[in-house]
């Protein structure tokens, strides 16, 4: 079967995805006799819809399991998606409003959750089949979600044996809270938004009647719930004041004025750096006028609604007020604001402290205001009643495992980003107000607790934190101290972290000791985005330690963002958002994958446009063409000369060719195998696909095949075409298997047509995916003498082209050409550079288009000729009426000048004492023969400026 003129990817893509599948293909092969090896994948909301974001990540995860799977290990990716507690949630909630005109509360809370599971059987796989549209080659048929019954058994059994521990605990705790959703938020949950808003300063009385102190807020509702006002020590100006109190305005709640580190106090002055005193606006050293700076020194005290003030709150055993209901209006602490929305109670409580005379002043402050990320509400810190995890006993073992090496982040920034996080890790506060996700395995007895019991105003039952839950697997029966039967189960589900931190092992089946959690736990690589190291990946390091004694995984990979050409984050409010799966449509998911992996640098954003993917589909057009033209020869090879066999043929194997241009792309594609493994170990997949790129593109293509036509096309005999075949389908084998993990589909369609012509027998492993990985062990060995050989041909060629190029010499018309030696050795060549070119000549002759090509010293300049210098020869191309004297003398003054600096960079580099002392040996040498041929390539410039002057 021939390959169509022209790639149709959708239909290829489709077909072979599909037959991948059902040959079960995507499963670990447990008779391969190499280390297991396995990745989970950062399972996306079961909301979710494929992002660029998901397109990088997720194609880096395919590119290494296909890699190990070839390298004959039994590789799992296992896949699976998260219940995405507080987004499913309000999905279904605007579904119910939209269409039924109804809440979640008029269905109750049994009927609204199943309402969201079946809204997830029939809506929540989109992005797994979009993930299939990118060719991952996960295990489908291991797919887990994080509430199903395995994963569900895993995140109970935990929270009781943390509880057991005293590590789980229920308390009073600040929180990010959703007016709107009604929930405790995570730190990731909570979008800070720039907002153009105010600064009032507010005068607070002196309980003694003798002046006031005044206090600055973006918030003015929340001095409803101020319990005193704190100052720094340092600050003079108000160092009397400490220990004194200060009333209230509107409460008359009197305030004690307490002092605490946590007060900035001072400045700097932009022009000298000086220190000075916030509130002062003046420069101490020479008086001059500064711009208005933040505050005023004193700072009104909240602790039950801002985290600093919390632990400000703590240090001095303050009384925290929670002045807002969970909707966000001012509730009965609030005195005559109560029943008020807070941003109606802010203006109410504005206009009452300027109708007292209390407000000093109103400046406009741009400042950051926290979202709720779902559904953009401004978010409320409040003091609740939460469970909690005790980190620090948790987080010891995981920061050990980053200093003895056995988690290792890529790139090693990210390693100490992760450290400092660690080291300063808080309690996790883990319930959320919600009915969807796990629901927290405690019971309340409805007697004993009776006293601590209320109905909230959507109808469930919470109680308060004097209330003392039973925790249990699974509901009790009686109540352990009254033995009383009525109980209750408490209404909060988990953080959703709280199943994702789980992951690596409860996907696998612990608590059980499941073959596969025997196999494949550890797991070997996290693939992952740098904004949740924190909430996801550093929690999964701390589980895997706390439940299994085991590392969860031994390397993390951190992406980068995927920005547009500018580098500017892709957002939909920006309108530079790429649709990956629009890509995949118009270009291909191989055409995708290729220019997100070559565009992404270590370390370095990946910045993408269209025009960038055009990059990836050019790519696999020219690997299209090029396998066309090659395998368009190859009918009847024998089969033991191809390379389509089942795993790469020893070196004896190889055809036997003493053609430069044979041994020249056997060497450089050894050092493609062996550059290609270094880098994939290393998780520098650009530099291996760069590598790739230019092994086939630069050379194979351009050069090799090029040089190659004749022989294929048989103008040599037989015997030359059947090694220039063999070579060919070798060379294209051992390509498409490197490029594989890459372009998984193009590369198999021809491969498969590969193997069909080389004659291979059914004995052979059937499919490219499940093929050997060209490994160094059986990598051609390098070609040095070949490779400077072919570099200096192959310059010669470029610069006649080049010449041919700049004068407009048609293609058809041949040229006469001169060359002679500059003095200079080549490096690398054991024979001179005209006896390397005599023996060449064929190759520069038909390359260049030079019908007369003289090869021999002390041949004369002609008249009216071209002059260029490269690899250490003269060459000389005639241009009879084509010449234009002034531009060659430009040119070649041009070309002095160029190797006059370049030789200047190489004899400074020479003359450093810190190069001579460290460098090795052979590259000293190296930079000395480059300076000498650099003065030969000089000398002979200035004499042909010389001549034709």
């Amino acid at each position: 079967m021939e390959l169509a003129t022209r790639y149709d990817p959708r239909e290829i893509e489709s077909r072979w995805y599909g037959e991948w599948e059902e040959k079960g293909l995507f499963a670990p092969d447990l008779g391969r006799h190499g280390a297991p090896f396995s990745i989970v994948i950062p399972p996306p909301n079961v909301t979710g819809i494929l992002h660029m974001g998901h397109g990088l990540n997720n194609t880096f995860q395919d590119l290494v399991i296909r890699w190990r799977r070839m390298q004959g290990r039994p590789a799992l990716w296992l896949p699976g998606t998260d219940h995405a507690g507080i987004a499913t949630q309000n999905v279904v909630e605007k579904m119910l409003r939209k269409e039924e005109k109804k809440s979640r509360h008029d269905l109750g809370r049994e009927a609204f959750v199943a309402r969201i599971w079946q809204w997830k059987e029939h809506h929540g796989g989109i992005i797994i089949r979009q993930l299939r549209r990118l060719g991952s080659s996960c295990d489908w048929c291991r797919e887990r979600f994080t509430m199903d019954a395995g994963l569900s058994k895993a995140v109970e059994e935990v929270f009781l044996r943390l509880h057991e521990k005293g590590l789980v605990y229920r308390g009073k705790y600040l929180i990010h809270w959703c007016p709107r959703c009604q929930t405790a938020l995570s730190d990731e949950e909570s979008i800070p938004a720039e907002t153009d808003g105010n600064l009032w300063f507010i005068r607070y009385p002196l309980a003694d009647g003798k002046g006031h102190i005044t206090v600055a807020t973006t918030r003015p509702e929340t001095m409803l719930g101020d319990t005193a006002v704190a100052v720094n020590p340092g600050d003079p100006r108000y160092r009397a004041l400490v220990g004194k109190r200060a009333v209230l305005p509107f409460l008359g709640r009197e305030l004690p004025i307490v002092a605490d580190d946590a007060v900035e106090f001072g400045e700097s002055c932009p022009e000298c750096g000086e220190r000075y005193q916030t509130g002062t606006g003046k420069c101490p050293r020479d008086g001059r006028d500064l711009d208005p700076e933040f505050g005023t020194g004193a700072l009104k005290v909240t602790p039950a609604h801002d985290p600093a003030d919390f632990e400000i709150g703590k240090r001095h055993d303050l009384p925290a007020v929670d002045i807002f209901h969970p909707d966000a209006r001012v509730n009965e602490n609030g005195g005559e604001f109560a029943g008020l929305d807070r941003f109606e109670a802010r203006k109410r409580i504005v206009s009452r402290l300027e109708e007292m005379g209390l407000l000093e002043k109103t400046v406009e402050h741009r400042h950051s205001i926290p979202r709720c990320q779902r559904c953009e509400t401004v978010i409320e810190p409040r003091l609740s009643t939460q469970w909690n995890v005790r980190m620090k006993p948790l987080a010891e073992r995981a920061i050990q495992a980053h200093h003895a090496g056995e988690v290792v982040f890529h790139p090693e920034r990210w390693g100490n980003y992760y450290l400092r996080w660690m080291e300063g890790i808080r309690d996790w506060c883990i319930s959320r107000q919600l009915w969807w996700g796990h629901r927290i395995p405690a019971w309340y007895c409805t007697f004993c607790d009776a006293a601590h019991m209320e109905r909230t105003a959507d109808g469930s039952v919470r109680f308060g934190e004097a209330a003392a839950p039973v925790v249990s697997r699974g509901k009790p029966t009686t109540c352990p101290k009254c033995r009383g039967a009525e109980l209750v189960q408490d209404e909060d589900v988990l953080d959703t972290w709280f199943s994702s931190w789980l992951w690596p092992f409860s996907t696998m089946g612990w608590p059980e000791k499941t073959p596969d959690l025997e196999t494949f736990y550890p797991t070997n690589v996290l693939v992952t985005a740098p904004d949740i190291i924190f909430f996801w990946v550093a929690r999964m390091i701390m589980a895997g330690y706390e439940f299994t004694g085991k590392r969860p995984f031994s390397d993390v990979f951190i992406t980068s963002m995927v920005c547009d050409e500018d580098g500017c984050k892709m957002s939909k409010s920006r309108g530079n958002v790429i649709d990956p799966l629009a890509m995949i449509e118009k270009y291909s998911a191989d055409a995708l994958r290729f220019s997100l992996v070559i565009l992404t640098s270590e370390g370095q954003d990946t910045r993408i446009s269209e025009q960038k993917i055009e990059q990836g589909r050019n790519f696999c057009t020219k690997l299209w063409n090029a396998a066309r033209l090659l395998l368009g020869n190859l009918q009847g090879l024998a089969s033991k000369e191809g390379g389509g066999g089942s795993s790469p043929p020893p070196e004896q194997d190889r055809p036997d060719s003493s053609r430069l241009e044979d041994r020249w792309i056997l060497s450089l594609l050894g050092n493609a195998i062996r550059t290609v493994d270094r880098s994939l170990a290393n998780f520098r997949f650009n530099e291996a696909l760069q590598a790739l790129y230019e092994l086939f593109w630069s050379n194979f293509c351009d050069w090799w095949l090029e040089i190659a036509k004749p022989r294929m096309r048989g103008d040599e005999g037989e015997a030359a075409r059947q090694t220039a075949l063999a070579m060919g389908a070798l060379v294209l084998d051992r390509v498409l298997r490197l490029l594989h993990p890459f372009v998984p589909f193009i590369t198999e369609e021809i491969w498969q047509r590969l193997k069909e012509k080389t004659g291979r027998g059914p004995e052979d492993l059937e499919y490219l995916m499940s093929s050997p990985y060209p490994g160094p062990e059986s990598a051609p060995a390098a070609d040095p003498e070949a490779e400077a050989a072919a570099n200096l041909v192959f310059e010669v060629v470029r610069e006649i082209r080049n010449v041919r190029a700049k004068y407009k010499i048609e293609p058809r018309r041949e040229v006469s050409v001169s060359i002679v030696t500059t003095g200079a050795e080549v490096p690398g060549l054991t024979c001179g550079a005209l006896a390397a070119l005599r023996k060449e000549s064929g190759i520069v002759r038909r390359m260049a288009g030079a019908g007369k090509l003289a090869l021999e010293d002390g041949t004369p300049r002609p008249a009216r000729s071209a002059a260029v210098v490269a690899g250490g020869v003269q060459i000389y191309v005639e241009l009879g009426d084509v010449i234009d004297l002034e531009k060659e003398v430009a040119r070649l003054q041009k070309s002095l000048d160029e190797k006059t600096r370049h030789l200047g960079g190489v004899e400074r580099k020479l003359q450093d004492p810190s190069f001579a002392g460290k460098a090795p040996a052979q590259v000293i040498e190296r930079e000395r023969l480059r300076a000498k041929t650099l003065q030969a390539e000089l000398e002979a410039l200035r004499r042909e400026l010389a001549e034709i002057k």
